[in-house]
């Protein structure tokens, strides 16, 4: 008798404490998958499983727990390794980095929360960089309670539907070999990781986030995507853009032919456009006979440039020294290829001009000026030493050193100087500047007559190189290389010195005058792209620019 009293009791008990090990559960797996487990978390609401008291306190406890650990493991272990490792005389660079980061690290702590895959590096560099412990935590932790609200609100506003649909997966063996499978490949890639951990990369890679101009893409461009859409609503347009410049395929937003545009150029400007032809034939010893007869028509010597027709961002452009080059480039893509004169230079700029169409004259918007960055030998360094040794170029040693191949492992002698990059392009590792102190009347009005003579086009980006800067403000001696439309950039924003903010203005200034321009034009008759038509020629372009080689 005293035994069937007792486990219904026990029973009881247990249920009691049923919620208890759930929210400690759902505690635990916040340290492993934070956003997970809250989105379970909301699951179990949605089905009455758990109390919303009881699911919030334990994922907020865990999310916030969970960012005080990261940031105090790179605080006392990570800063007292730095301190007494051979990086120690990086001190004066992490000083300047802890500045910068007290004036602009409660954005970027709020900023990381919204933004999965940036918290880690975030709150570790919060860490290492010795940001006050009460703000890191005032702020992650204000955050870490607006986001926790937010996803258990979603997920128990949409978890019924959800649960509903998954209710013949009940099977909880299922999930569990599921979870084990998982567990393992993380295992394994933590490892593997940790067996080949570069603490000189690893470092790099904190600070290359305290540099907005080497974010990368989907983390810059979000509010440039924001204002894209409301300029959409604005205009009463979202393909706009692709009518700003109806003489070029889709405006010059995707799939455009360079050469068409080097064509019109050569006619009209032959004396400022570098000469250039589309090579003939599909098989390689096909083009390689038609480079030949190119260069040996329009006298073209080597070193020469060998770029696809289409491209963006200064993929698979090379300076070919030889015809075992020129062999090995036709050999690694068969997409259409054009062979242009090297322009010498030295010098090169970025010049972004637009024009109304019922306006008589165009401007200069902005003028990016590029630096090719080198390294300088000491008789006794490989140059990959040199390159992680300097201030910028060790946050691009990614692009770099596959460049450079065998010959990072090269010494240099004392003087001797190694250019990192060829191509004039921000993506491929060319510092830009801001050079709109290179402008002048005469220039803008020798770049107004050579556009007006290029039919259908009124906003884009010249690509130039010129011999002196005299040269250039008074309209001569210049040779253009590239000319890119409506996705071109004023490149001048990847100045170092601009503040994120002001890169945005410049930004928002640019597409807003695209958008105006592409709606003037069509009411002149131009009708835009469609959606459908602009994808599939963003397919085709991403399917050939997976066979380009890597640029220099």
């Amino acid at each position: 008798m005293v035994m069937t009293e007792a486990l219904p009791f026990a029973s009881d008990a247990l249920a009691g404490w049923l919620p208890f090990w759930k929210a400690a559960g759902f505690f635990l797996a916040t340290f492993v998958l934070e956003d997970a487990a809250a989105v379970g978390a909301g699951l179990l609401l949605a089905t009455g499983s758990i109390s919303w008291p009881a699911a919030f306190t334990a994922c907020f406890l865990g999310i916030w727990l969970g960012d005080a650990g990261l940031y105090a493991l790179a605080r006392f272990a990570g800063r007292q390794w730095f301190e007494t490792s051979r990086f120690k005389k990086h001190a004066p660079r992490v000083a300047r980095s802890e500045q910068w980061f007290r004036e602009r690290g409660t954005l970027i702590l709020i900023f990381s929360r919204a933004v999965p895959g940036t918290r880690l590096p975030t709150y570790l560099a919060a860490g290492f960089l010795r940001v006050p412990m009460a703000r890191f935590l005032l702020v992650t932790g204000a955050a870490a309670l607006v986001w926790t609200w937010l996803v258990l609100f979603l997920a128990q506003t949409f978890g019924a539907q959800i649960t509903r649909w998954l209710a013949h997966y009940q099977a909880g063996s299922r999930w569990l070999l599921v979870s084990g499978i998982l567990l393992l490949v993380v295992f394994q890639l933590i490892r593997r990781r940790l067996a080949n951990f570069d603490a000189r990369q690893f470092t790099t890679r904190l600070q290359r986030w305290m540099h907005w101009e080497f974010w990368p893409m989907w983390l810059f461009y979000p509010p440039v995507a924001l204002y894209y859409l409301w300029l959409a609503l604005k205009y009463r347009g979202a393909m706009l853009p692709t009518a700003a410049n109806p003489g070029i395929f889709s405006g010059g937003i995707v799939g455009e032919s360079k050469m068409k545009t080097l064509h019109d150029l050569m006619r009209a400007s032959a004396e400022f456009t570098a000469e250039a032809e589309l090579l003939a034939g599909g098989s390689v010893p096909d083009r390689l006979h038609s480079l030949r007869e190119i260069c040996a028509r329009r006298k073209i010597t080597y070193p020469f440039i060998l770029k696809p027709d289409i491209g963006q961002r200064g993929a698979g452009i090379k300076l070919i020294r030889n015809e075992a080059q020129a062999v090995a480039y036709l050999q690694a893509t068969g997409a259409p290829l054009l062979v242009q004169r090297f322009a010498a230079g030295p010098h090169e700029v970025g010049i972004f001009y637009y024009r109304f169409p019922h306006e008589p004259r165009g401007r200069i918007f902005a003028i990016t000026e590029k630096i090719f960055p080198l390294v300088t030998g000491d008789g006794k360094s490989t140059i990959a030493e040199l390159l992680w040794r300097d201030d910028r170029a060790r946050f691009m040693a990614g692009k770099y050193l596959p460049r450079l191949g065998a010959r990072q492992n090269a010494v240099l002698a004392q003087g001797e100087t190694q250019p990192l990059v060829q191509a004039g392009n921000h993506a491929q590792g060319c510092i830009f500047r801001d050079g709109m102190h290179l402008n002048s009347p005469a220039l803008e009005q020798r770049i107004d007559e050579i556009s007006k003579n290029v039919s259908g086009f009124f906003i884009g980006r010249y690509d130039i190189r010129f011999a002196s800067e005299e040269d250039l403000r008074n309209g001569r001696n210049f040779q253009i290389i590239e000319l890119n439309g409506a996705a071109a950039e004023a490149t001048s924003i990847y100045d170092a010195r601009n503040t994120l903010w002001s890169a945005y203005r410049t930004l928002f200034q640019q597409w807003n005058l695209i958008f105006a321009i592409g709606a003037a034009n069509r009411r002149r008759g131009c009708e835009p792209m469609t959606i459908a038509a602009c994808w599939h020629a963003w397919r085709q372009y991403a399917a050939l620019a997976a066979t380009y080689p890597a640029a220099d």
